[in-house]
């Protein structure tokens, strides 16, 4: 198990589409797969920071990662 901090969308992009690679997924299969749409896996892995929580989160669980709240 792998934890990395997240600290800006870019980064949470970088890890998003990290993974989809090394699922060996497309950016389509992956938004077929969370039931979002490509334009959303896109914006993510080039850190739009405005995407919506529940889409955000659809994603990440269909990649199997986990997000966490550390309290500093």
């Amino acid at each position: 198990m792998e934890t990395t901090s997240i600290d800006s969308a870019e980064r949470l992009g970088e890890i998003i589409r990290r993974r989809r690679r090394q699922l060996g997924l497309t950016q389509t299969e992956l938004s077929e797969l969370s039931n979002t749409n490509l334009r959303l896996v896109s914006e993510l892995e080039r850190g739009k920071p405005t995407a919506r929580l529940q889409n955000v989160m659809r994603v990440l669980q269909t990649l199997g990662i986990e997000l966490r709240a550390e309290i500093r």
